[in-house]
């Protein structure tokens, strides 16, 4: 994925100060734990799982490569999926991550099955240029997600340097991420995260107006922390997906079986108001793609007007809403995209999606920023074939959204150190 720093862009600021990053340590002969999100999609069988998009395997590689170039001893974990029992061992084990490691760092990836044990420290002494560790699935340690310090204490035995680069984890205080590099003193973040704050914060520091944001997805809840602490900068909310139905039900147009929050409406209409009394504006759909039924539609057909028919549920934005969107995507200089126009995991709701994503690779083009909230969002802008053309797609749709509504991420926060004058901070 590309990134053309725009105006607020690119600059060094304040959600990376006090964090050092892994270019101010010297690495050589060092035990270097790293902490990654390697939480990718895979389809198949137990013993036949196959990797079904890679993103977050490849946006982890200018961290682990920087660190075998300069000789470190590098350590790897991540957790995948969210395991409950032994049973669930072997579908959700990182071999398959760690075999496409190995292709794309051309080195040997040796997969360590207990993280909580002697082995990591013990294989650390012998292990070749060509070779790094990988650490099995965190959370088939308890540990992990108790944020035990059992699990720290045995992994900081032997970790010299911490580099966090799991930004999509970043927002739990898991053991990895929060009490494990409050044992070491060398702590620092990657080159993702680095990127993930400064394209992040580049939204909340006088970001290149005019200034839209993009929401969409199931839920006006989820949106609610980040649309208020955003409210005043923003110019232009463009609303699509399933929330988009509690924004109009609020303005008492029919939405038909469509999924509405009936609890938020009230919210809806308020947000609404508060938006236009300050002069800025809401867009909603105003033509929709519906059908009668979402797991089995006998019948699909767009919807001219506003309002959807009783017995109809919508599923995604339609061609004039499409059209409408396009041109005030063009018409920004800045966007921030978080949540689908619709379920774009099905061919037949996916065209909002896909054309807000072709929208925002043509924005860049002509000198716009367009960034993507990572989740669903992300998974829309790979599927639609222009991710590359976006200016930068978050791995973290939850730490993105908790980073954008000005909380604390654990996982920020237990990297920061007093700056010390011999070792500049980012």
């Amino acid at each position: 994925m590309t990134t053309r720093p725009g105006a607020g862009f690119g600059k060094t600021l304040s959600g990376l100060q006090g964090i050092k990053s892994i270019e101010d340590f010297e690495l050589k002969d060092q035990r270097v734990f790293i902490r990654l999100d390697l939480n990718v999609p895979m389809s198949g069988e137990a013993g036949a799982l196959e990797i079904t998009d890679d993103t977050r395997i490849r946006a982890a590689l200018p961290t682990v490569k920087y660190a075998l170039e300069k000789g470190a001893k590098v350590i790897l974990a991540s957790h995948l999926g969210r395991p409950e029992k032994d049973e669930d061992r072997a579908k959700f084990t990182l071999e398959p991550v760690a075999e496409r490691l190995g292709e794309l760092l051309k080195c040997e990836v040796i997969l360590i099955e207990e993280p909580n044990s002697d082995a990591p420290k013990a294989l650390l002494s012998g292990l070749k240029p060509n070779q790094l560790l990988l650490l099995e699935n965190l959370r088939f340690d308890v540990g992990e997600t108790k944020n035990a310090p059992e699990l720290a204490n045995t992994i900081a035995s032997y970790t010299d340097i911490y580099i966090n680069d799991a930004f999509g984890a970043s927002h739990r205080a898991h053991a990895t991420i929060d009490a494990l590099p409050k044992l070491i003193a060398k702590r620092g973040c990657g080159f993702l995260i680095k990127k993930e704050i400064e394209n992040l914060s580049g939204l909340l520091a006088g970001p290149a107006k005019p200034f839209l944001a993009i929401m969409g997805g199931a839920k006006v809840s989820d949106k609610i922390k980040v649309i208020e602490k955003m409210i005043e900068s923003i110019d232009t909310f463009m609303i699509g997906g399933a929330m988009s139905y509690t924004f109009l039900a609020a303005k008492g147009l029919g939405v038909g079986k469509s999924r509405v929050e009936k609890d938020k409406i009230a919210f809806a209409r308020e947000l609404m108001e508060r938006i236009e009394a300050r002069g800025r504006k809401v867009l909603l759909p105003v033509d929709h793609i519906v059908a009668d039924d979402f797991l089995a539609p006998t019948k699909i057909e767009t919807i001219s007007g506003e309002s959807i028919p009783e017995d109809r549920l919508g599923l995604d934005i339609g061609p004039k809403t499409r059209a409408m969107y396009r041109e005030e995507i063009l018409r920004a200089k800045t966007v921030f995209w978080n949540g689908p126009m619709g379920v774009f995991e099905k061919p037949e709701f996916a065209k909002g999606s896909f054309a807000v994503a072709e929208a925002l690779a043509g924005l860049v083009a002509k000198g716009g920023i367009s960034i993507v909230g990572g989740g669903d969002s992300a998974a829309a802008a790979e599927a639609s074939g222009f991710a590359d053309q976006m200016t930068h797609i978050s791995t973290g749709g939850g730490a993105s959204l908790e980073y954008l509504e000005g909380a604390k991420l654990p996982g920020l926060e237990a990297l920061r150190t007093v700056r010390e004058s011999a070792a500049p901070s980012l």
